[in-house]
């Protein structure tokens, strides 16, 4: 337990923060939460592929950016609460997204943070928001899942792929089928739902993927590598089957089979939190948490920790992220 009085010895933290030349470790002034915000002691921070773009002050990012903390989901303990803040107390403990978690402290909306049981595991608090807001927004929300459908996880080893494939598990999805080209990976898939897996660079996957599903095809596909696979999907799909298209691991352009997706008569949807109002993001924390927390917090759904980092070793955890041979979630330990 951290406690206030200990808080108020110093006005300074340690963070990591954008810079042109990517991640530098300062010291820097302690947020201060205003109306809305509560300020959580970080316990633990996980990384997202998009923090890479963010330490250049690049990508989703600003060069306003520049000089200030990144991070993007943390978890930790509340110190301070700013005004007009309901349900939440000092001491109480979260998980948040928002920006600055690679800190010591870092400030998150009330809406956006999460109220932890006691005992709950820090660390694996810190890996689960993000995935958790973007995988039920897509599967449940755009992808309408209804039981017994036929999913694909594009890129199911991601970690946004891996909660979606034991979201659908759990929702109650007929067949789980995941892709993923590197074989130990793939050879993961079934400890998270997956119940057929695929390597999509072997020519006969989309055929017994058909055969699967009793040449019905898939009914819901969730798409973490768009480019090319977009042809795949389309291929496999069912008839009115539902596309998502959350990530673009494989690349952001593609030929595009117009008369194949009129034929099927299939719903492509693009999600992204980056044109989200503050109000369609808040709505997505509450839907998400009424429809899956009491199984977050029995611990049903999970994400696997790859490795830890120290704060003062953020740009070596970055190398590691850039490297890609990560599965699951690297944390980051103020």
């Amino acid at each position: 337990m951290w406690h206030e009085g200990e808080l108020k010895l110093t006005q300074m933290m340690n963070a990591a923060v954008a810079t042109d030349n990517g991640l530098e470790l300062r010291q820097i002034a302690r947020p201060v939460p205003v109306a809305g915000q509560i300020l959580v002691r970080v316990a633990a921070a996980g990384m997202n592929r998009a923090d890479l773009n963010a330490a250049r002050g690049a990508g989703v990012a600003s060069k306003d950016s520049l000089g200030k903390p990144i991070g993007m989901e943390w978890a930790g303990e509340i110190v301070e609460i700013g005004e007009q803040v309901e349900g939440f107390k000092p001491g109480d403990l979260v998980m948040c997204t928002g920006s600055g978690g690679y800190a010591e402290f870092a400030v998150a909306v009330a809406g956006r943070a999460l109220k932890l049981d006691r005992g709950f595991d820090l660390q694996r608090a810190a890996t689960l928001p993000l995935a958790l807001m973007t995988a039920h927004d897509a599967v449940m929300s755009n992808g309408r899942l209804q039981k017994g459908d036929v999913v694909l996880v594009q890129g199911a080893s991601s970690a946004v792929g891996l909660m979606a494939l034991q979201i659908a598990k759990l929702k109650g999805a007929g067949i789980v089928a995941g892709t993923s080209t590197n074989a130990e990976r793939r050879s993961k898939l079934s400890d998270f739902g997956a119940t057929h897996t695929y390597d999509p660079t072997d020519s006969a996957w989309m055929g017994e993927l058909m055969d699967a599903s009793s040449n019905k095809g898939v009914d819901l596909t969730i798409d973490m590598v768009s480019g090319a696979s977009v042809d795949s999907s389309m291929k496999v799909a069912a008839v009115r089957g539902r596309i998502i298209n959350v990530g673009r691991l494989g690349g952001e352009s593609a030929t595009f089979d117009f008369d194949l997706h009129a034929a099927k008569r299939l719903q492509y949807i693009g999600v992204t939190f980056r044109t989200r109002t503050v109000a369609e993001v808040l709505e997505i924390v509450s839907r998400m948490k009424t429809d899956l927390w009491a199984d977050v917090s029995a611990g049903k759904l999970r994400l696997p920790i790859d490795r830890q980092f120290s704060l003062s070793e953020a740009p070596s955890a970055h190398s590691y992220m850039a490297a890609n041979k990560h599965f699951g979630k690297i944390v980051l330990i103020p």
